[in-house]
């Protein structure tokens, strides 16, 4: 439940209450599950997250580590916007009667909080890491037994594009703030208008826009908000990219080919983009065809995750790669499942198409899981299917980090001897779901939000390599 007012004033009431919108932000953020305070005493101990006396804080997106405020992120209360640094000698006022006093004391000392029961003690808080907040704990004694104080993140704008905004609402909803206003909209000739709806001048902005469906049209979307936001006078400009476009043609193999993905890299760069975040790049040599820092992120922790959770068998289990260039991948899930791998050589003729398959490793009798960043046509992971089977594997799994599925995919995979495909939602699955049973979906939303959360607060992000955030 929501705190009640601590002006005094009933739930019905409370639009008279000096702070009611405060209030009724508090109310919204915590029915959106971002933290929830339970327990009867708040027993609150300075410098560190403790448990309280009769309850437990509880955080429905907790990181998992707790780490101390730094000096220059004092929080403020949501109420009154006072500081909570513990030093605040306007934290330790006697408490007052009634609410039109509390009202008049308010006015007075807008920026100070004014407990009701008047003990000191209660003026030091507990600060702990919640992804997205730094959260105080603060005890209005007779009148509520707990609130909430937070310090929302400063100085920070998240935009989404249109390629997967189900994606970007799950972000920012993870990190308890709001989506950035923006007109993403196209002229009668199909060029892309693009309208930045609020100012972000001085703001450390992040743009999710991921390399699905209508590419190219996307790639363009991306870059001119990136430059839109520059130009606003944004102090810094993230483009937070879950599935890297083009990222397949990283390489010229054969005479007079492009390096698209250095050529997308450089397109970014001009547009004014200051930092990359993406997700599982085909070849993560990828990273050195930007002048600017990159942060290629690993669904490898949630991929764990799901095998120890949802495959019974997993001890029993051979982890696959249906390429050679997959061999790294593969070895890494093995050796923290502490199984055996195995591999598939092809040797492909010409695009979306494979000649023949060599298996190397032995699967018989035993649960195969084919582990590959992305799949396409999926002719690939299906003719792989095929040979495991043939070679005596008693289940066949599928995990991509990128599903895009275009074309015949997915005809293909209700066709195939698969148990279950597992795709992250880095690109929008909902139709795949619908249209094949076999699909499943892992979140990764959790794993962007918290890189975003670490790069904006200028924390490592490397804790992501290997573990999932709650």
């Amino acid at each position: 439940m929501p705190p009640k007012c601590p002006f005094g004033y009933p739930r019905e009431r409370s639009s008279r209450c000096p702070r009611a919108a405060q209030v009724r932000a508090v109310k919204a953020w915590l029915q959106a599950g971002a933290i929830a305070v339970a327990g009867e005493n708040a027993a609150v101990v300075s410098g560190r997250a403790d448990k309280m006396d009769g309850g437990l804080l509880q955080s429905a997106h907790m990181t998992g580590q707790r780490a101390p405020l730094r000096p220059h992120h004092t929080p403020w209360c949501h109420f009154c916007k006072s500081s909570l640094d513990g030093n605040n000698s306007a934290m330790s006022r006697s408490g007052l009667s009634s609410p039109e006093n509390e009202e008049q004391q308010l006015a007075q000392h807008d920026d100070s909080l004014v407990l009701r029961d008047g003990n000191a003690k209660a003026a030091k808080a507990s600060a702990v890491s919640v992804c997205g907040w730094e959260s105080k704990i603060c005890c209005l004694g007779c009148h509520s037994k707990e609130v909430t104080f937070c310090r929302k993140m400063p100085n920070i704008k998240v935009f989404s594009g249109s390629s997967h905004c189900d994606l970007a609402q799950k972000v920012v909803d993870r990190l308890g703030i709001e989506l950035g206003k923006v007109v993403l909209k196209k002229f009668s000739n199909q060029e892309t208008c693009v309208e930045v709806g609020e100012s972000v001048r001085g703001e450390d902005v992040y743009i999710i826009q991921s390399g699905c469906g209508e590419v190219n049209d996307n790639l363009m979307e991306l870059l001119i908000m990136i430059n839109a936001c520059k130009i606003a006078s944004a102090s810094r400009v993230t483009a937070v990219i879950p599935c890297f476009p083009y990222a397949r043609q990283d390489k010229k193999d054969k005479s007079r080919a492009p390096i698209s993905a250095k050529l997308v890299a450089n397109m970014l760069s001009v547009a004014g983009a200051d930092h990359i975040i993406t997700m599982d790049l085909h070849a993560s040599q990828i990273q050195g065809f930007f002048d600017i820092p990159v942060d290629n992120l690993y669904a490898e922790p949630a991929v764990l995750k799901w095998i120890r959770e949802n495959i019974p068998e997993w001890r029993n289990g051979i982890i696959v790669s249906p390429d050679a260039g997959g061999a790294k991948r593969v070895t890494a899930i093995a050796d923290r499942l502490n199984v055996e791998f195995a591999l598939i050589h092809k040797e492909r003729k010409k695009a979306n198409e494979v000649a023949s398959m060599v298996l190397v490793g032995d699967v018989k009798d035993r649960v195969a899981i084919l582990v590959d960043d992305m799949a396409d046509t999926c002719g690939t992971i299906v003719h792989a299917a095929d040979k495991l089977r043939e070679a005596g594997a008693s289940k066949v799994y599928a995990i991509l980090t990128h599903g895009i599925f275009s074309g015949p995919a997915i005809s293909r995979i209700n066709d195939a001897c698969f148990e279950a495909v597992v795709v992250t939602n880095t690109i929008p699955q909902d139709q795949h779901m619908k249209e094949c049973p076999k699909i499943q979906c892992i979140d990764v939303s959790m794993i962007l939000a918290e890189a975003i959360r670490r790069t904006h607060n200028g924390e490592s992000v490397s804790y992501l390599f290997s573990h999932v955030p709650m």
